[in-house]
């Protein structure tokens, strides 16, 4: 693993507390010999000289640690990702699947990884999504939906060529492993292990009760082809996105990019899911 010379801070403005999280974070970096590169919002917090522009941040560090929720992790891991910057997640909100590291646990896991603690970077799968001229990356997931006043979509789907499914419903979700337990979950798709080989197809409110979420392999090819509606968007990550128009035609594919994500030292994925799900 590479020596960390430079930590990228992005943070969640609102958070409570934001400002002694960053002073507390600086210091720790500063006393291992690292230096904090701070976005915008987050120089202003602390009254430091002005920052970088959020998406100036990877390019520049060999490390971003993200201070709020899986959104904010989720406007900065796509651009890491294609940097091969590793993230950590520090979780100062309450539900978390990303963002993970508990504020009590930022040190001994920024400890761990500064001392070349592999055990606790897992390698995150991503989507590429064509439109048009268009291309997207995403970590979560790749959806269809449709505005507040639309009717049902009807769509086509496709797998590695082959029409699979001629449909109505109120969307479509195309997720990786880490966003089964997004969207994807609330549609009732199901809970994959981040580094399985594969991506899930889950329809939102399907006319057709009988089209079930499906997993599929990671090396196939899903295209969705919009056949009529109103008002349709294709959102990735819950962030970005276009408009579609009748006949668009969207690919996706698993990318060749993939997000290393630091964990805490102290749990794993199932203690994760019984924290986040309330299994107890």
């Amino acid at each position: 693993m590479k020596k960390i010379k430079r930590a990228g801070l992005v943070i969640k403005p609102h958070a409570d507390h934001i400002d002694q999280v960053l002073r507390e974070a600086i210091e720790f970096l500063e006393s291992k010999g690292v230096e904090s590169i701070l976005e915008d919002v987050a120089a202003h917090k602390i009254g430091q000289p002005p920052g970088l522009p959020r998406e100036s941040i990877p390019q520049v560090v060999d490390l971003v640690i993200v201070f709020g929720g899986d959104g904010t992790l989720l406007s900065v891991a796509h651009l890491a990702a294609l940097h091969d910057v590793p993230v950590m997640g520090v979780n100062l909100g309450r539900l978390g699947f990303l963002t993970e590291v508990p504020l009590d646990e930022m040190k001994i896991t920024l400890e761990a990884f500064l001392q070349g603690d592999t055990r606790i970077v897992s390698q995150r799968k991503m989507l590429s999504a064509s439109l048009g001229e268009n291309q997207y990356y995403c970590l979560n997931d790749v959806v269809i939906n449709k505005g507040a006043l639309a009717r049902m979509i009807r769509f086509a789907i496709y797998i590695d060529g082959k029409q699979i499914a001629c449909l109505r419903a109120d969307g479509l979700i195309i997720s990786t492993p880490t966003g089964s337990t997004a969207y994807s979950l609330a549609a009732g798709g199901p809970i994959i292990y981040p580094n399985l080989p594969a991506f899930v197809i889950s329809p939102i409110c399907p006319h057709t009760l009988s089209f079930r979420p499906m997993v599929i392999s990671s090396g196939s090819v899903v295209e969705a082809q919009l056949l009529a509606s109103e008002e349709v968007y294709l959102t990735i990550d819950g962030q970005r996105g276009q408009q579609m128009k009748s006949h668009d035609r969207v690919k996706v594919v698993c990318c060749e990019h993939e997000l290393k994500l630091i964990s805490s030292p102290r749990r794993n994925f199932f203690d994760l899911l019984q924290e986040k799900l309330g299994w107890g």
